[in-house]
């Protein structure tokens, strides 16, 4: 079962793709993801990632190219995803040529998803729909990721979504906040102290929520 609030991507919602994501010894990934089996990173050289990103759409290219400049080679390829882990402040970075389109606060597409640890509580999860459709929890792993085209947008995202759940910001003014950054740094090119960095410390593997078992039929709690 799923605590599931489900909007089509970039929604808040809690199952298991989150950790078919960050792997362990064996990383499985669901089939609807697994298009190309992942090529072993022994036999992806950087001249052949170039090759393989010349075919992807421009703003999925240049997400790849600028992750790869910041944190190196991903540990997971295939041709249509790229996956890093525990690359800087994320859990996990993934990139994939699947772009959503997403006109918050202008139009852009979303195709970069980015992953901290952080529990975020039940009650919180509406005001985080209504304040960013690209962030999402993962309530039962633990797990906040917002997804964008760059990372600056996703530490602006996250760190909204942390002063909602905080309350020191309400929905109208993260969002206020949101579109004045982007603005000004589409205007001038200056970046917002919350495009820069996450302004607060993340949680580890304890942010997990396995929630309770249900009770069983006539017996008492």
């Amino acid at each position: 079962m799923l605590e599931t609030l489900r909007r089509p991507r970039g929604r808040l919602f809690a199952g298991a793709f989150a950790l078919a994501l960050l792997g362990t010894a064996a990383t499985v990934v669901p089939a609807v993801a697994q298009r190309n089996r992942p090529a072993p990173m022994e036999r992806m050289t950087e001249a052949g990632m170039r090759q393989m990103l010349a075919s992807w759409p421009e703003h999925a290219r240049m997400a790849a190219m600028d992750q790869m400049q910041k944190y190196g080679m991903p540990q997971g390829v295939t041709s249509d995803t790229l996956i890093w882990r525990n690359n800087g402040p994320w859990l996990y970075t993934m990139i994939d040529t699947m772009e959503t389109p997403h006109s918050f606060p202008m139009q852009h597409p979303d195709l970069m998803e980015q992953a901290i640890y952080y529990r975020v509580p039940p009650e919180m999860f509406d005001d985080l729909a209504a304040y960013d459709g690209s962030v999402t929890v993962y309530r039962t792993e633990g797990i906040m990721s917002a997804r964008c085209d760059k990372e600056g947008a996703n530490f602006l995202a996250l760190n909204l979504a942390h002063d909602i759940i905080t309350r020191r910001r309400d929905v109208a003014d993260a969002r206020r906040y949101y579109a004045n950054a982007i603005a000004t740094f589409m205007r001038t090119g200056r970046m917002d102290p919350y495009m820069q960095r996450l302004t607060f410390q993340t949680q580890g593997p304890g942010a997990a929520d396995p929630d309770r078992m249900a009770p069983m039929p006539g017996r008492r709690r």
